[in-house]
């Protein structure tokens, strides 16, 4: 056996995937990889144990034009799936707060706007959200409809000309510091979707505390007591539940990339420790139990980079189907979950501290294993596909 003190494998790229990248690809991904580095990474701990990042990170992340930077037209990027998905990756690499602000503000606020809403709805709000100068939530799930959102209790009522909107909306990123609500809710025709100004009257929000996880995110709840908009506020081209379900469907594929974002992040720390860390009289990188442990997190960080690239790739050319970006949830956040625990064990004591991510970014992944279809959820629908036969009724 080799005792060279080189390594032979990047724990950032095991596979050399970064030759299967384009010029511009490389180049985004290097410039969001170095501003995490450099400029949110060293502030991600504090705001952790705070509780809350700033809102000025997200016109930080506007001014990078990262705020629906998939998405065309009307001050936006343009960027291919595959680019999106690289930046996602960087992001949570530093925390899932970085990386979902972005997929809340473009994905889950701003796509349904783009794919749903009238001319006058993309033109008053895209630009702005776009820049960061306006913030963006998504109100779909509720305190008794999270994997059933067809069950849900928010009704939508017509008065006249305009609507009425009044329930209760729960565990919303970015809530208290939107200023506008994408809300989806139960009207006489099927559920719809509505641009809601959070300034409207009847409209107000609560900060969730006490969090564990995502503690360096604002989680809110959304409270509309008949809040009343006028007819274009609803998005015209949203009608039943295959609205919000293609939006949760866009917004997936930054979590696919964004965990083997995290676990990346996890697996060079846990190699950088065995490599420094001493006990017995040598680096702890060289007892056997430890090689297996980073062998185990390497082989899952390789797979999950890959299983990402290829599903971007797929979304390219235009093959990629619900029970792929399923695919890509169910093995890419559990697979980080597992590298986040692994690496904790590796770092031992040190591993719960805020010093190192890995703590961080497990208790994270424990709720990414949750929302936007939980992990049960999206192994039933990967069963479905796989043996034609429903596990739902």
């Amino acid at each position: 056996m080799s005792t060279k003190n080189t390594p032979t494998l990047s724990a950032t790229d095991l596979l050399g995937l970064d030759a299967e990248l384009g010029d511009e690809e490389r180049a985004i991904r290097d410039t969001v990889r170095s501003v995490v580095r450099e400029r949110l990474l060293p502030q991600v701990a504090g705001w952790f144990e705070a509780g809350g990042l700033p809102v000025e990170v997200m016109r930080q992340l506007g001014d990078l034009g990262l705020l629906g930077m998939h998405l065309d037209g009307y001050g936006c990027a343009g960027a291919t799936p595959v680019q999106y998905g690289l930046v996602c990756q960087e992001l949570e690499a530093g925390d899932t707060a970085l990386r979902g602000m972005v997929s809340v503000q473009g994905s889950l606020a701003m796509w349904p706007i783009h794919r749903f809403g009238s001319e006058e709805q993309k033109q008053e709000w895209l630009p702005r959200m776009a820049t960061g100068e306006a913030i963006g939530c998504f109100g779909l799930t509720e305190p008794d409809s999270g994997s059933d959102p067809g069950s849900m209790r928010t009704t939508a009522r017509r008065d006249g000309t305009d609507w009425i909107l009044h329930g209760q909306k729960m565990w919303i990123t970015n809530g208290s510091i939107a200023d506008v609500a994408v809300v989806w809710a139960r009207a006489e025709e099927g559920i719809r979707g509505f641009v809601v100004p959070t300034d409207t009257p009847g409209f107000s929000t609560q900060d969730i505390h006490g969090k564990l996880s995502l503690r360096a995110s604002i989680t809110s709840e959304l409270l509309l007591d008949d809040v009343r908009l006028p007819e274009s506020a609803m998005l015209p081209g949203a009608r039943g539940l295959g609205g919000p379900l293609a939006v949760l469907g866009e917004a997936r594929m930054g979590i696919v990339f964004g965990a083997a974002g995290a676990a990346r992040a996890c697996l060079e720390a846990a190699v950088d420790y065995a490599r420094t860390r001493e006990q017995f009289g040598r680096p702890i990188g060289a007892f056997q139990l430890t090689q297996g442990k980073l062998a185990d997190m390497a082989s899952r960080v390789a797979a999950a980079q890959l299983l990402a690239l290829r599903l971007g790739r797929m979304k390219e050319a235009g093959t990629l189907t619900p029970e792929h970006v399923s695919l890509g949830k169910f093995a890419n956040v559990s697979s980080a979950l597992e590298v986040a625990r692994t690496a904790r064990t590796v770092l031992g004591g040190n591993g719960i501290t805020l010093e190192y991510p890995v703590m961080r970014h497990a208790a994270n992944l424990e709720t990414v294993l949750t929302y936007e279809g939980t992990h049960e959820v999206h192994a039933l629908v990967l069963g479905r596909a796989l043996t034609g036969l429903s596990a739902f009724s």
